[in-house]
């Protein structure tokens, strides 16, 4: 299981389409910055994308072969790879792409067939059982449930975006001692 890289701990968020997986990332991040913590985040999306705009330069540099497209300003910049790929590239091989020695933990909101430590984001209104009761590296059950669900992991309260930032802290924190010493997963 990929837990970390490079001591950077990487935690991912899974649950069914329309959950609330963003809308917990949303409320959970600014705990974790407001602890200290450097947050990175990828999200996986099944729809196509572009983020550069058609009619501006570095769109067209790309439309006229260029296989990487780099876009740099005060503060921001963003690289553009077009793989001509028809799968979707392994979380590693993105987790690798980010700059990890400015990052304390990686957040992950998909990649569902990764091998990767996960929490499950549960709405009990929703009618859906736990997938955390068939689905491996599920560490914790952040849920609206009550009385909650007799489940082997943690439970954690879903409207308590604190005490998830705090369960998610401690997970960080454990691969401290790999980071100062630069190992790897």
């Amino acid at each position: 299981m990929l837990e970390h890289v490079a001591g950077v701990a990487v935690l991912g968020v899974i649950a069914a389409s329309g959950t609330g997986k963003t809308t917990l990332l949303r409320r959970v991040i600014p705990h974790l910055t407001a602890d200290g913590l450097r947050v990175g985040c990828i999200k996986h999306t099944h729809h196509p994308f572009d983020i550069d705009q058609p009619g501006k330069d570095s769109y067209l540099l790309r439309a006229a072969g260029a296989e990487q497209m780099l876009l740099g300003s005060a503060g921001h910049w963003a690289l553009m790879v077009d793989t001509g790929d028809t799968t979707d590239a392994p979380l590693a091989e993105l987790i690798a792409r980010l700059d990890l020695a400015r990052l304390d933990v990686v957040l992950v909101e998909g990649f569902r067939g990764e091998d990767i430590p996960r929490i499950e984001v549960h709405r009990h209104e929703l009618g859906l059982a736990p997938l955390c009761r068939d689905t491996a590296n599920v560490v914790a059950l952040a849920t609206n449930q009550r009385p909650t669900p007799t489940v082997a992991v943690p439970i954690l309260d879903l409207d308590d975006a604190a005490a998830i930032a705090t369960f998610v802290a401690g997970r960080v924190r454990r691969f401290a001692p790999l980071r100062a010493r630069g190992a790897h997963a």
